[in-house]
């Protein structure tokens, strides 16, 4: 056969994928990788963080500082004078942002009029119900005989819980908060406006709130429980070790020394938000968005979804807790079929037997 009669055979080989022709032994099983980025990047990334704390503590400025960006409500609808509210109102915002052709949704959930009150007893309620909610809305959608291909995640994935740098002790409310919504979702716990605190100052309030979360058994993330393996039992006891996050906010830009910084101008200096001698915002960051983010999504899914969902599965007449009850009263259709179906086969064994009788006798 000529050249020219040769037939062609099309090469299948993806964009930015190596050619392993001469190795006699390549599968190709590495592609995958290539294949879940291709469809990773299409599809792009949703992202769910809710921000708790009492006015004043600089939520909104941390938030535009950890996305370099006005992603906070109150940038997006600026209010002059704006009030306390008489009970917590849960408000959200969405952004997509994208990165070097990486596309994300980012939705923020502030908690404005929380412990802002005199009596700030059951505040946490609202919260949890609003994170319940989500799961609620998540489930009915999984449980739909026509669910759409890809379910819109409103679940919140991740919970910073500001805590204002007294430098003494957790407040009561601090403590029943995160003992109640650790078990729902994952909480990471600042301390907001840490440049108020010396260093000294600084490191004993870090270990007392150590202290105080394990003696009243607060699991915050990352939990130990879900630590995979040897490696990430090691890096995430180093992130153990330095929770809380003493943390600074700001989206002011200075020069200093020649270089484009985000930080606090005072009289006595700079204080360089993303230097880690001055503040952990470093470390906050790269904990949320670049080494664990993936991780805090996974957990949201397998273990405090998955909890929610069993329990509800559990009780198919709505019967959760009050501060726990969904909006709308559930009757789950899996567990209505299962009862369904035993009763079915109860009423066989029961009149199968005579059934048989009669035919006998005709």
């Amino acid at each position: 056969m000529s050249e020219s009669t040769k037939p062609h055979h099309p090469n299948p080989q993806g964009k930015g994928e190596k050619s392993h022709g001469s190795d006699f032994s390549y599968v190709g099983i590495d592609a995958i990788l290539e294949q879940m980025r291709r469809k990773a990047m299409k599809q792009g990334f949703e992202l769910n963080i809710m921000v708790v704390g009492q006015s004043g503590l600089g939520k909104s400025t941390l938030m535009n500082t950890l996305f370099k960006s006005k992603v906070s409500r109150k940038s997006v609808q600026p209010i002059p004078e704006e009030r306390i509210p008489k009970t917590i109102e849960i408000k959200s915002i969405s952004h997509d942002i994208e990165e070097k052709g990486v596309r994300m949704k980012l939705t923020v959930i502030d908690t404005p009029g929380f412990g802002d009150q005199i009596n700030n007893e059951n505040c946490w309620q609202p919260i949890m119900k609003f994170i319940n909610d989500q799961y609620e809305a998540y489930l009915q959608e999984e449980i739909n005989i026509n669910r759409k291909k890809r379910i819109p995640d409103s679940r919140v994935h991740c919970c910073i819980y500001f805590i204002p740098p007294t430098g003494h002790c957790l407040r009561p409310l601090d403590v029943e908060f995160m003992r109640r919504l650790s078990k729902v979702v994952n909480i990471v716990p600042v301390i907001a406006k840490a440049d108020t605190l010396t260093l000294e100052e600084r490191d004993y309030f870090k270990q007392t709130i150590r202290e105080e979360l394990r003696a009243n058994g607060i699991d915050v993330y990352p939990q130990k429980e879900f630590d995979e393996d040897a490696d990430d039992r090691l890096i995430n006891d180093k992130i153990r070790e330095m929770i809380p996050f003493a943390v600074v906010g700001s989206d002011q830009e200075y020069q200093v020394n020649g270089k484009r910084i985000l930080g606090r101008k005072t009289k006595w200096g700079t204080i360089e938000v993303e230097n880690i001698a001055h503040c952990e915002f470093a470390y906050l960051r790269d904990l949320l968005i670049r080494t664990h983010m993936q991780n805090i999504k996974d957990i949201t899914g397998s273990i405090h979804y998955e909890t929610y969902r069993v329990r509800g599965i559990n009780r198919p007449y709505g019967g959760f807790p009050d501060e726990e009850k969904p909006n709308n009263s559930i009757k789950f259709r899996i567990s209505e079929d299962a009862r369904l179906s035993q009763i079915t086969r109860t009423f066989y064994h029961l009149l199968g037997p005579l059934c048989v009788v009669v035919y006998s006798f005709v």
